[in-house]
């Protein structure tokens, strides 16, 4: 998983014709997010059941922990990292997140709906796309709002893979 920055080449732009939300609040987004679909990339090959949680730190940075289940090892997977905001305006979702040293990786919020359930999130270009939601398992009409708010922001959806969350298929 800590592939992210290897993968980006530590470039922490927004995608052409995507927007990062303007009225962001990092205290809302704390937490636990469960990982719905995403774009297919080496360093989330093979995982399901995969979180991100977000932790405020007291010098102001966010702790990330982003975990997994790799389904072809039968183990979890996990990466610690750490994120700041991209500007001097923390209102803006635009973060950059390092999971070693000094090479860090855009991290857009493109969408948060208002009682911050559900969020469409992108990387510096339009190959990396998550849907997170803070229920393993959102309603269908939240799935396709997500995928609205996706497309709105210049993405293609058709290749989203759909994240399981189901504990029938980890191993034993």
């Amino acid at each position: 998983m800590q592939g992210l920055v290897t993968a980006l080449g530590g470039e922490t732009r927004i995608p052409e014709g995507a927007r990062a939300i303007t009225d962001f609040d990092m205290q809302r987004y704390l937490g636990t997010w469960y990982e719905i679909a995403r774009l297919d990339h080496s360093f989330e090959r093979n995982l399901s059941h995969v979180t991100a949680t977000y932790e405020l730190r007291e010098d102001g940075d966010i702790d990330v922990i982003n975990r997994g289940f790799d389904m072809e090892k039968q183990a979890w997977d996990e990466a610690r990292g750490r994120a700041r905001f991209e500007t001097d305006d923390p209102q803006l979702g635009r973060l950059r997140v390092t999971f070693f040293g000094p090479f860090y990786a855009g991290y857009n919020v493109l969408w948060v709906d208002e009682r911050y359930q559900h969020a469409v999130v992108a990387g510096p270009t339009h190959d990396y796309l998550w849907l997170l939601a803070r229920t393993p398992r959102p309603e269908e009409r939240d799935y396709r709002l997500m995928l609205e708010q996706a497309h709105l922001n210049g993405f293609e959806t058709d290749s989203l893979l759909r994240v399981t969350h189901q504990s029938d298929t980890m191993g034993k």
